[in-house]
């Protein structure tokens, strides 16, 4: 006789553990953080912190932090993109809110997590919007929001870091203005505080403690066709996952800085950070 495998693994009751612990801590703080919002309420910036601590410990992540975010001036942090897990990965280190495609906040839970992030929700089928959407960036940075962009534009498969797209990071520019409706050249255009560029890579180095490889790094990045659901069980059924965050050293972004050779510099960054991350061993402080 054909011995039959057990229905229900540990690895099965594992994510069913992890699902249930995650759903009621949100369905917990869902409402005060709603409330923080409507009301600017401080602890708007602290709860998301909590769920994505609590996120991460559950999931099983343990993050290796090379670095800091700067902390002086307005800052835009330029990061490579793997899986949905950065959103957690990143929002459990400080307050911070993030730059997302339009269509992320028409997604079931997530959505409605991305808004009371309080993300900015970017239409790139539209470049008319791009100057709206910018001045809302430019906005939250003044307000001493650090701010999230996916310079790529989309996701990768966690071995190589794309290009990135520039139009967006001139929002850091316009953050400079006592009014950032002003017209180039005016009073109200003078730069009011530093503004910073700071490029921040993202691997997934070790699952179980051990090197992925790059057969076994789509367990932790989510891109291409990839359906969000699956991916999803499949990672709280296997956990343990290791990523390494590097922040490498903050980009000056001057009245007269170049966007793209901005946007080029923090892709070199994060490249060279990220590869070496993957392939070698740094000096570790786990959190």
């Amino acid at each position: 006789m054909k011995s039959r495998r057990p229905r229900f693994s540990l690895s099965t009751a594992r994510a069913c553990i992890a699902a249930v612990i995650i759903s009621v801590v949100a369905l917990f703080l869902i409402p005060f953080q709603y409330l923080s919002v409507v009301l600017n309420l401080p602890s708007k910036r602290w709860i998301p912190i909590l769920f994505h601590r609590i996120t991460c410990q559950v999931i099983g992540i343990r993050k290796t932090v090379n670095g800091a975010c700067i902390n002086d001036g307005a800052v835009l942090i330029t990061a490579n993109h793997c899986s949905w897990l950065d959103i957690s990965v990143l929002g459990s280190l400080q307050p911070l809110s993030f730059i997302a495609k339009s269509e992320v906040a028409s997604w079931p839970i997530f959505g409605l997590f991305a808004k009371l992030q309080r993300s900015v929700f970017v239409n790139r089928t539209k470049r008319s919007k791009t100057g709206d959407v910018a001045k809302e960036i430019a906005k939250r940075l003044k307000d001493g929001d650090a701010m999230v962009l996916f310079a790529e534009g989309t996701s990768s498969d966690g071995n190589q870091v794309l290009p990135f797209r520039t139009a967006l990071i001139g929002a850091a520019k316009t953050a400079m203005m006592a009014d950032p409706n002003a017209t180039i050249g005016t009073d109200d255009a003078a730069p009011v505080q530093p503004v910073w560029i700071q490029p921040l890579s993202i691997a997934y180095t070790r699952l179980h403690g051990l090197p992925m490889g790059r057969q076994y790094r789509p367990l932790a990045a989510w891109y291409g066709d990839m359906d969000l659901m699956p991916h999803l069980w499949m990672l709280l059924k296997e956990g343990a996952l290791d990523v390494t965050l590097t922040f490498g050293e903050p980009i000056p972004f001057g009245a007269d800085a170049d966007r793209k050779q901005a946007a080029l510099k923090a892709e070199q960054t994060v490249r060279t950070n990220m590869l070496h991350d993957l392939h070698y061993c740094r000096d570790k402080r786990h959190q």
